[in-house]
């Protein structure tokens, strides 16, 4: 039984926003979405998250917020003014570093010119777009509302307007083969962006996917060579495979990624956000309401939390472990004890038999997965549970 804990300094500090709603919910997607099937409730959603943020202050005055990201959902159904007025009032209320990496999620069917420079006038300085695949056959069998031309377009649009822009990539498609996640690589490096982010195809419970499964997805032998022909290409190409599913150009990492994947804090405003914030004496997890309408009802009476708990000590090694071991560079061993206040002792014995299997070195103060580590990550974490 680990009993005992004490955090020195509190870590880097993000602020995670969610919106919603999407046009259409896709078949794969497991996140807090839902349909839009009457006119977006936009001020009155921008007043909750304001709210929100309001009754979250005093656990976080004084702290600097070091990076923003507003995702979904589809951020972009939201219009640069409402954007706008809600940025303007987070830095009315809160610390942001002047240096602060603002990010938002948009999907490339909601895309329109304007909106796209007054995001940019608003203070969004990072933008990820949501492609999944420039391939109409596999866009169509992903459920997603947009097409191979508007994801051209709208990345065409942004390079225009925003230096930092990230394209989502999905592989291990229904029927995917080498050869057409081989275009879809090629294609998204002639854009010459910043940030690429390839996710496997996974079947997440309580999905469409997950009760409709289709029935000619690749196989793991396939997913391997997939994964083998992304990390080529990309890495060739000046790349640098720095977590799991995220390839950056140098110095273009998403800082707010790298956040979470360090367990730093990050607050959560919107509806089914979680947040998990440290104290000097504990650290916490929140959850607010999912279902957006119940969310802004509630958010007035200060009853939005449908979770509110002190993470048990014993359960942080896991925790830690969960995220940090996703970087392929692992973390300096003095960063365990900074995050959780709890001594290397505590998981030495666990790293031990980790590097007796081959997964994980601990070299110079560094522990990282070996590659074995990096591409069974779930044999390495189950060792920490």
């Amino acid at each position: 039984m680990i009993n005992n804990f004490e955090l020195q300094n509190l870590p880097p500090l993000s602020l995670y926003i969610h919106m919603p709603w999407c046009v259409k919910k896709c078949p794969y997607c497991d996140f807090n979405s839902h349909n839009l099937t009457s006119e977006l409730p936009e001020d009155m959603y921008i007043h909750a998250l304001i709210r929100d943020l309001e009754l979250s202050l005093p656990l976080i005055w004084g702290r600097r917020i070091q990076t923003i990201f507003i995702g979904g959902g589809t951020p972009s159904l939201f219009s640069a003014n409402s954007i706008n007025r809600l940025l303007t009032n987070i830095r009315n209320l809160t610390n942001i570093s002047p240096m602060a990496e603002i990010s938002m999620e948009i999907n490339p069917g909601t895309v329109e010119i304007e909106y796209i420079h007054g995001y940019k006038d608003a203070g969004i300085n990072r933008v990820s777009f949501g492609i999944q695949s420039f391939n109409n056959k596999h866009l169509k069998n992903l459920g997603r509302i947009h097409d191979s031309n508007e994801a051209i377009k709208a990345i065409n649009l942004a390079k225009n307007i925003y230096d930092n822009i990230n394209l989502d990539i999905i592989y291990g498609l229904p029927g995917q083969s080498l050869d057409e996640l081989d275009l879809d690589i090629q294609q998204a490096l002639d854009f010459e962006t910043t940030h690429l982010s390839m996710y496997n195809l996974t079947i997440e419970p309580n999905t469409e996917f997950a009760k409709n499964t289709p029935k000619n997805l690749p196989d793991n032998d396939l997913c391997y060579e997939m994964q083998d022909l992304i990390m080529n290409s990309l890495t060739k190409h000046g790349f640098n495979h720095y977590e799991v599913s995220a390839y950056a150009i140098n110095k273009y990492e998403c800082q707010h990624n790298l956040n979470y994947w360090q367990f730093g804090d990050y607050l959560g405003i919107g509806a089914g956000a979680h947040s998990k914030l440290s104290f000097f004496n504990r650290i916490i997890r929140q959850v607010r309401n999912k279902h957006p309408k119940t969310y802004m009802q509630q958010i007035h009476q200060n009853k939005h939390l449908i979770e509110d708990k002190t993470i048990k000590l014993e359960e942080l090694p896991f925790e830690f472990m969960l995220n940090s071991l996703r970087l392929k560079d692992g973390f300096k061993s003095s960063l365990y004890t900074q995050r959780t206040g709890l001594s290397l002792n505590s998981i030495l014995t666990k790293i031990e038999i980790a590097e007796k299997q081959g997964l994980l070195s601990f070299n110079n103060g560094i522990i990282k997965p070996t590659k074995r580590g990096f591409d069974y990550q779930n044999d390495l974490l189950m060792l920490f549970i």
